[in-house]
């Protein structure tokens, strides 16, 4: 598959998929960009590593200001953002990884746990057509 074709394909996702679908493409980012940061800074790539934990940072970011404040659950979530951003913040300042594995672990359950509900709507709305 080209360059070209691939993009068009990722871009042709983004533009499909639902709100639930989204946010899980939120969490695979930010773990992806994790995952580089933690590497980058194992070898020594400092600037591959900023700009990798940065992008995880927007991702959180992004994750945290679309929480719906009037839903319960959402306040447990934005503690759990805010704790998740703080640890790539120090990762970054002291290109240390340990933070990153405490946030990595995080961000990989609540995916996981979001790739489940996005299952159960899925087969909801199936079993509904």
């Amino acid at each position: 598959m080209s360059y070209d074709a691939l993009n068009k394909y990722k871009q042709n996702s983004i533009l499909t998929a639902t709100p639930e679908e989204l946010t899980l493409m939120l969490y695979d980012g930010a773990i992806k960009f994790m995952n580089i940061g933690k590497y980058s800074i194992e070898n020594k790539e400092l600037e591959k590593a900023h700009t990798s934990l940065v992008r995880a940072q927007d991702i959180i970011i992004e994750l945290n200001y679309s929480l719906d404040m009037n839903q319960e659950i959402s306040k447990g979530l934005r503690e759990l953002y805010e704790f998740v951003l703080s640890k790539l913040v120090d990762a970054n300042i002291n290109k240390d990884i340990k933070p990153i594995d405490e946030a990595l672990d995080i961000v990989s359950e609540m995916r996981d746990t979001w790739r489940e509900v996005v299952k159960q709507i899925k087969q909801k709305v199936y079993q509904a057509k």
